[in-house]
């Protein structure tokens, strides 16, 4: 089986163009319910999005505490600056970058200026944990691995650098795709394509045997078929 079929699994197939149109329609509606201050749709859109808003600041925190009370102040900040989402993008994309941009302001206080220096200086409370987070739907690496792999892939991604990891969760588990995360992260394509590449080049060691989410995360050939061979889904 050649890299690009092994690794394919992970994109899914290409969105039609009636499933474009729904997903579009469906941000715009959650744009004008945003604007009137919806409780009912904040509600779902907690339910929706609950499981993968903490999983993403776990990631990137290592602290279950931090993540719960920005887990809290995302949705705060939705709900006030609901408005500003225009719905031409994927909420999920406008709800991630939201998260992070809080995560960088948090972090600006204790006299970091960026995410990369995340974990820089940090206490013993600060560095990476184990965590379990259950969600409604397996990601793309749940499905592709079993329990004795996420295991090892989520402890492996806690050992890579917070910027290759934060791509490769959006990625992967989230399922974004690589224009999305250049918006999430505020980083050029180019660079986003960079850290995934460096991200599974890096991970590949750590993980070990680790069945077909092994194979799919370590050769660098991959990398390249995620970054050039295959055409990411659109926002």
């Amino acid at each position: 089986m050649s890299t690009a079929a092994f690794i394919r699994p992970f994109f899914g197939s290409a969105t039609a163009s009636a499933a474009d149109e729904l997903a579009r329609q469906e941000n715009l509606a959650v744009a004008e319910g945003l604007k009137r201050q919806d409780a009912g749709l904040l509600d779902q859109l907690i339910v929706r999005h609950q499981h993968r808003l903490m999983r993403y600041l776990l990631y990137l925190t290592g602290n279950r505490e931090v993540a719960e009370d920005l887990f809290q102040e995302v949705w705060m900040r939705v709900l006030v600056r609901g408005g500003q989402f225009n719905g031409k993008a994927r909420f999920d994309t406008w709800l991630f970058t939201i998260a992070r941009n809080l995560l960088i302001d948090l972090r600006r206080k204790k006299t970091m200026s960026s995410l990369d220096e995340l974990f820089e200086g940090g206490s013993d409370d600060d560095r990476p944990m184990s965590f379990e987070l259950a969600g409604d739907e397996p990601t793309p690496f749940d499905r592709f691995s079993n329990l004795e792999d996420r295991e090892r892939i989520a402890a492996a991604l806690m050992k890579l650098d917070t910027l290759y990891r934060e791509v490769l969760v959006l990625r992967f588990h989230e399922d974004l795709s690589l224009e999305e995360i250049s918006k999430v992260t505020r980083a050029p394509l180019s660079t986003v394509k960079s850290r995934l590449y460096r991200g599974l080049a890096a991970i590949k060691p750590k993980l070990g045997t680790c069945g077909a989410a092994s194979g799919a995360l370590g050769a660098a050939d991959a990398a390249r078929s995620v970054v050039t061979d295959l055409a990411p889904r659109t926002a």
